[in-house]
């Protein structure tokens, strides 16, 4: 019974136990912290995974099937490794990526196998966190934020930080994701880096030395990776900053022709960041080495007075030397200048001006003018320097009127004649002027207008500062020299000499008596073709203040706006209103003062010097043409005007160019003739040979011909000058009109001319044109009537004496052939003679009968005109002239008979107009005698 009641216990306690066997769940630690490395899939955890059921060893109930992973697209799974102690193992399911999420957190449980292998009635864990942290590999390289960096330094100064250069890196963790260290790759530079980043210079750095640098710089992460590409620093070296114009070009080159040119397109005044309250700036053109202090018209004297409208009758006291004018030749000249007359005195020249060219009357109105440029004389300041003095030449020594400079000091003096003023009145009138002595060319005019005396200089009027009161001069006889260069002291002293020299040069003296100028014509003769100028004056702003002076060589401008001082300055122009300008450079020199607001030190802009250089103008080639020989009838001649000269006169002038358009399609250079429009100043007409013969021959031109042109013309019996500034088309016009006029052309055979022309008074001058001029004879008087009473064509009448002189060298020694031919002509001569005086007489003969026929048929003739005599054996002196002035009325008669046989001759090649143009010149020639011309007898 009680083995059966044990047995009945343990199958209910199995009955039981099989009821209740998976009592339990699994049991996991509460958290999990897990680390798993970038690129692979095992995640170590901390602790490990491991499940415990205390359903253990329970068949199912005590082993874990599973662990389950409650989170959102997590990347990670868990799987069993040993059910029966229930070891897990956390997997990626991918590559995970630190970059991408370095950290993860989720929830995790474990499952037991419950009462079966399916897991049936399984019981679960309680929930643990997980937390997974992923481990980083350095698999990128640092890269630099900018492809470049820039940076700008003054130069002269250490800097602690220049610029600083930054690269990164994508790695996430600090370890690799962090810069550690910086390198300067580049070799030799003055320049460090540190672990920062950070460039500071390691030397003063020097502009001038080297304006850039360029150096590359390299990185590493701390996981001494390096950047696979290094970057490009550039670093610009800054001169210190001074306060100056900037922008500017050293040289300006002017093409001339061309107008206004900008100097200074684009500077700017750089005040480095100083507030400024106004600015003056002061361009200056330098021009005193161009000619007579700048580019004028280089046209003589004459010319230019004639242009300014001047009044007429200067007497020019410094021309060219020549032969009318060679009171100049010993003086020392500089004409190398564009031309232009310069005289130049050194303390040891002087010239006596002729009596003959000196002014005779000077009233109280007169004009003496010159250009000047005279400088301070060292050690000789008390010593007075005379321009112009007009003094006793013998016995005194007392100055009528002189000009002179005495101390830097200009004093013109004027002691008038008992004869003219017998009172104490003004004599010597003092200026004292800087232009006297600062080595520059000044134009001078002293107006006298007495007793008061204007000085201008340079178109400026200046009173003087001191009048001195004189007696006047005695009157005497004794004769009066006016020198240049020094006074002459011809008395009180033991020889004549010169004293007073001037040191200094001199131009374009003259006196003008009678008259003074006026202002205007002054500022024209002394105005300058080049200057300053402001392009586009309009657009300059209303603020800005300008001035120029009277030359235009200085420009003032102020303003308080430094951008529209920039503007006003970016406007000044360099201008050259000559058509053939002067070359070379001209100097600019740019002064500039600033103010600052209430600031007891302000900056200070340097001057700044540039050179405007005037290039060579294309010469011109001025060519003339015309008839080179001209024949006309000696009745021209004579006629009133004579005969024009340069009818078809032409006058042009070219320059030679370079021809773009062809220079495109060669290497060369073609070059082109373009013509062109220009002035000249003179034009001479000059005789070749024999000089005129003022009783018989002269060149003339209308005085009508002149009006409304600037031209003028002189005359002489060397020829013709016509001159003044005045365009090729005028001096066409008037030389034209040039005619020669011959009282007695009878006795010309021809004349030769020469044409020349010039513009800017011999700078450019033209081809010389020569003409030939021919005298076409009318007939002898014996060729006007019949043959039967005129001397063969072919005689030629010679006296004895002329073969003698042809063997006067031989007479002693003269080969028996030679008398043979000698005595043959003597009596060959003979025989002419004797025919022609029996045909004479036959010829009296009938002259008589024709004459009486005449009177029968009632015809009466009256040719008074025609005083003929036809006598080859008469020598034509005195004698026979009488002879033949005593038998008129028989001449008359004679006259008559050849007239009429002349008409009714079958023989004779002349109509009875042709007779009649003739008429006047045959008288001519009879009233002078019957002066035989050789060269007209025809053989």
């Amino acid at each position: 019974m009680l083995r059966t009641a044990v047995l009945a216990l343990l199958a209910l306690g199995l009955s039981a136990s099989r009821t209740k066997v998976n009592k339990h769940k699994p049991w996991i630690e509460t958290s999990y912290h897990g680390v798993i490395t970038e690129n692979t899939d095992v995640v170590l955890l901390d602790p490990p995974l491991v499940a415990l059921d205390k359903d253990a060893p329970v068949p199912y109930a005590g082993e874990i099937c599973a662990f389950n992973i409650q989170g959102l697209e997590s990347p990670f799974e868990a799987v069993v490794l040993n059910g029966t102690s229930g070891e897990g193992q956390l997997r990626a399911r991918g590559l995970v990526d630190c970059e991408s999420q370095k950290e993860y957190t989720f929830i995790i449980q474990a499952h037991d196998c419950g009462s079966g292998p399916g897991g049936a009635e399984g019981k679960k864990s309680h929930k643990a966190a997980v937390h997974i942290q992923v481990n980083d590999v350095n698999e990128f390289a640092p890269v630099f934020r900018e492809s470049e960096y820039r940076a700008a330094v003054t130069e002269g100064k250490i800097y602690d930080n220049i610029l600083q250069v930054e690269a990164t890196d994508q790695d996430c963790s600090p370890q690799y994701s962090q810069i550690c260290n910086y390198q300067i790759t580049s070799a030799r530079t003055p320049f460090a880096i540190d672990r920062n980043g950070n460039i500071r210079n390691t030397e003063k750095l020097s502009y001038d030395r080297q304006q850039q640098y360029e150096i590359q710089v390299t990185a590493w992460d701390c996981g001494q990776k390096r950047a696979l590409r290094s970057v490009s620093v550039r670093i610009d070296v800054k001169p210190v900053c001074k306060p100056g114009w900037q922008g500017w070009n050293k040289r300006v080159d002017y093409e001339p022709g061309t107008g206004s040119k900008q100097l200074f397109p684009k500077m700017h005044l750089e005040t480095c960041g100083g507030p400024l309250s106004s600015a003056r700036t002061t361009v200056e053109l330098q021009t005193g080495h161009i000619g007579k202090g700048c580019d004028r018209e280089t046209y003589s004297e004459k010319s230019l007075q004639k242009l300014c409208g001047a009044s007429s009758g200067s007497t020019d006291l410094l021309p060219a030397p020549s032969a009318a004018t060679n009171w100049t030749a010993s003086l020392v000249t500089d004409s190398g200048r564009d031309s232009e007359l310069i005289f130049t005195f050194d303390g040891r020249q002087a010239a006596k001006i002729p009596d003959w060219v000196v002014p005779q009357n000077l009233t109280d109105h007169f004009t003496i003018a010159t250009w000047m440029k005279h400088g301070p004389s060292h050690g000789l300041r008390a010593e007075k320097e005379t321009l112009l003095c007009n003094s006793d030449k013998t016995e005194m020594n007392r100055h009528h009127y002189s000009l002179y400079v005495h101390n830097c000091r200009l004093v013109f003096l004027l002691r008038r004649d008992f004869t003219q003023v017998d009172t104490f009145r003004p004599a010597e009138f003092h200026w004292k002027l800087e232009q006297i002595c600062d080595k520059e060319w000044h134009y001078y005019v002293i107006n006298v207008e007495f007793p008061v005396v204007t000085l201008y200089v340079d178109g400026v009027t200046y009173d003087p500062y001191l009048v001195t009161d004189d007696w006047p001069i005695h009157p005497s006889q004794i004769d009066v020299q006016l020198t240049v260069g020094a006074c002459w002291q011809g008395g009180e002293v033991k020889k004549p000499r010169f004293t007073q020299y001037f040191r200094g040069s001199l131009a374009g003296l003259t006196i003008r008596p009678g008259k003074i100028e006026s202002q205007k014509v002054i500022s024209c003769l002394q105005a300058c073709k080049e200057g300053l100028d402001i392009n586009s004056l309009e657009s300059l702003d209303k603020s800005i203040k300008f001035h120029f002076n009277p030359a235009q060589s200085i420009l003032v401008m102020e303003g308080e706006d430094l951008e529209n001082m920039n503007a006003a300055v970016r406007k000044v122009s360099y201008i050259n209103s000559r058509q053939f300008p002067t070359p070379g450079a001209r100097r600019l020199r740019i002064s500039t003062s600033v103010q600052c607001f209430g600031e007891d030190t302000c900056i200070t802009i340097p001057d700044i010097d540039a050179v405007v250089m005037v290039l060579q103008p294309s010469e011109p080639r001025i060519t003339i043409s015309g008839a080179e020989r001209l024949t006309r009838p000696e009745s021209d001649f004579g006629a009133a005007g004579g005969i024009a000269l340069f009818q078809d006169l032409h006058i042009i002038s070219t320059v030679t160019r370079a021809d773009a358009a062809a220079a495109r399609q060669t290497a060369r250079q073609p070059e082109v003739l373009e013509e062109i429009i220009h002035n000249l100043d003179y034009c001479d007409i000059l005789v070749l040979g024999e000089e005129l013969g003022p009783e018989e021959e002269s060149l003339q031109v209308r005085r009508g011909a002149l009006l409304g042109k600037h031209l003028d013309a002189t005359n002489s019996t060397s020829g013709m000058s016509v001159y003044g500034v005045d365009s090729m088309s005028s001096y066409e016009q008037v030389i034209r009109q040039v005619r020669y006029y011959h009282r007695r052309p009878a006795h010309l055979t021809e004349r030769r001319f020469r044409l020349t022309c010039s513009e800017l008074n011999g700078r450019y001058t033209s081809n010389e044109l020569n003409l030939e001029v021919s005298v076409l004879h009318g007939s002898e008087p014996g060729e006007h009537v019949g043959h039967a009473i005129a001397p063969p064509q072919y005689m030629q009448v010679r006296r004895p004496s002329v073969v003698h002189d042809l063997y006067a060298g031989h007479s002693s020694a003269v080969p028996s052939a030679a008398t043979v031919v000698i005595v043959m002509c003597i009596a060959a001569l003979v025989v002419v003679v004797v025919l022609g005086i029996y045909r004479i007489h036959l010829t009296h003969q009938q002259e008589i009968r024709l004459e009486e026929t005449a009177k029968e048929a009632g015809t009466s003739w009256d040719d008074s005109a025609l005083t003929i005599t036809v006598n080859p054996m008469e020598n034509l002196q005195e004698p026979r002239a009488e002879e033949e002035a005593g038998s008129d009325e028989e001449d008359e008669d004679e006259e008559d008979e050849e007239e009429d046989d002349e008409i009714t001759s079958a023989e004779s090649d002349y109509s009875e107009e042709e007779v009649d143009i003739q008429l006047p010149k045959v008288e001519r020639q009879s009233r002078k005698g019957q002066n035989w011309d050789k060269a007209r007898i025809s053989y």
